[in-house]
């Protein structure tokens, strides 16, 4: 085309409507999106309706349960309120045992945070035959918790126990450790820290071989000795798998059941009867699932006021650093 000032233009031609293009463009990806949508929840299906049948229905019909007298005799006295709580409140029981549970979390937990540290250490500095110690630190781990109570019940006889024999050696007469209330607790600690330090080992040894060495070099040209380099470099990497390391090990802890059952029972006298065990001798041999369901919910918020307080804690530190 040829303007007046004689300067030609090229023709162009007319832009379509955005109408007309984008309308069954827009519908197709609506299409395909809502294909691939279906197809994930299909895939998702078979999770879904495990999850709900064994956790959301459980978990809400044990919650119903605490507010009724339900009984494993088959007896059903119906709704009956807050009873169940309020009993669960003033159970002289149920204190004793979150507290028997509290003073267990607390004797295992450091020792398996700490002690698992303390060898990961020692292997990372390069001690020979390395894959003797970790499989040596780990291979309990792998051991059901029935045939650990039965070696540590056998360590622990009076009579023919190892660990009174040894005692014996040295002129100390040995305690009857699973039997006496002053001893029977800090045994089923010791059982379980050699039984479950392995998994915390592993945790920090990956940790520390993760540790660039040019963190310790530049510190070494500083003239940093071994010890402010673990109190400088060590440490402070680690911090991350110190704060996984302690988070799981105090929900294992929490849930402390097996090895105690196997090897107290709960005695002497119900010392160390944690809270889950006394839930289990309410619900399964007094026949009252309802009151157990109530104790259960109890020791269940109980956890989460633990969780929170911790998670506040947490946050004002790191806001802080």
């Amino acid at each position: 085309m040829t303007t007046a000032d004689g300067v030609t233009v090229p023709r162009t031609s007319p832009r379509p409507n955005a109408a007309l293009t984008s309308g069954p463009i827009s519908e197709g990806r609506r299409r395909r999106r809502r294909a691939e949508n279906i197809r994930g929840w299909v895939y998702c299906l078979p999770f879904l309706i495990a999850f709900g049948l064994f956790l959301i229905w459980p978990t809400i019909y044990g919650l119903w349960m605490s507010f009724t007298g339900t009984s494993l005799a088959g007896t059903k006295t119906g709704f009956v309120g807050l009873a169940n709580w309020t009993e669960a409140l003033g159970d002289a029981n149920v204190w004793t045992s979150l507290a028997n549970t509290a003073v267990f979390t607390v004797l295992s937990s450091i020792p398996l945070v700490l002690i698992a540290m303390g060898l990961a250490i020692l292997v990372n500095v390069g001690l020979p035959g390395q894959w003797f110690w970790r499989l040596a630190f780990f291979l309990p781990f792998l051991l059901a918790s029935t045939v650990v109570s039965k070696f540590w019940n056998w360590m622990y006889n009076p009579q023919l126990g190892l660990v009174n024999t040894v005692l014996g050696w040295f002129g100390i007469t040995g305690p009857a450790w699973l039997q006496d209330p002053s001893t029977a607790m800090i045994s089923v600690v010791i059982t379980t820290v050699w039984w479950t330090i392995g998994f915390n080992f592993l945790l920090y040894l990956a940790a520390l071989q993760n540790i660039p060495d040019q963190l310790y070099e530049a510190a070494s040209l500083d003239g940093a000795g071994r010890w402010r380099k673990f109190r400088s470099i060590t440490v402070p990497q680690l911090a991350p798998t110190t704060v996984l390391v302690l988070v799981l090990q105090l929900l294992a802890s929490l849930k402390v059941f097996d090895q105690i059952y196997q090897m107290t029972s709960g005695g002497p006298g119900g010392d160390t009867r944690p809270v889950l065990l006394y839930i289990y001798e309410v619900g399964f041999t007094g026949y009252r699932l309802g009151y157990a369901s109530a104790i259960s919910y109890i020791f269940f918020f109980l956890i989460i006021i633990v969780s929170l307080a911790y998670m506040v804690i947490s946050s004002r530190r790191s806001v802080k650093a």
